[in-house]
C-alpha cells in the first residue's frame, strides 16, 4: 500500500511555503515603512498555492490550447514567481513621500499570517504524529 502526501497532508504541506514567502514580503514592508516612493506589496496567496502545489482549484475545466503564434505562451507562466507578488494598494492617501505602506495594516496582516502559518504546522504536527502512532503499532 502506497502512501500520498497530498492525501495525507492535504493542502497544508504547501500553505507553510506560501506563509513563510508571505510573512517575508510583509516584514520587507514594515523595514521600509518610512523609505520614499517604497510600494508595499503582498502575496497572492491562491496564485502563490497553485504554484507550489501544482493544485487546481477548477479541475472541471479543459487545459488552455495555444491555437495561433500570436496567443501568448502559458506554459512559462506556470514558474514565474513575481505573479504571486502584487502591489497593495493603500486604504489612506498618499502622505507625500510616495510611500504607501501602511504599519497597522502591515502589523494586522503579520499577525493574521502568522496565526495561519501556525495553524497548519499544527495540522501538520497531528497529521504526522498519527502516521508515527500507526507505524509504531498504536492505537490512534
Amino acid at each position: 500500500m502506497s502512501l500520498s502526501f497530498d492525501k495525507v497532508f492535504g493542502v497544508h504541506q504547501y500553505t507553510i511555503k506560501v506563509r513563510n514567502d508571505r510573512a517575508q514580503v510583509i516584514a520587507s514592508n514594515l523595514a521600509n515603512a518610512d523609505t520614499p516612493g517604497y510600494k508595499a506589496r503582498d502575496v497572492d496567496f491562491n496564485t502563490a498555492l497553485v504554484q507550489q502545489s501544482n493544485f487546481k482549484f477548477e479541475d472541471n475545466n479543459p487545459p488552455m490550447v495555444k491555437t495561433s503564434e500570436r496567443h501568448l505562451d502559458i506554459s512559462d507562466l506556470d514558474n514565474e514567481p513575481q505573479l504571486t507578488l502584487k502591489y497593495r494598494l493603500p486604504h489612506q492617501a498618499d502622505t507625500g513621500n510616495g510611500n504607501t505602506v501602511e504599519s497597522s495594516v502591515e502589523k494586522m496582516n503579520y499577525m493574521s499570517n502568522t496565526i495561519e502559518y501556525q495553524a497548519s504546522v499544527q495540522f501538520l504536527n497531528g497529521r504526522i504524529s498519527k502516521l508515527m502512532n500507526a507505524l509504531r503499532g498504536g492505537n490512534s
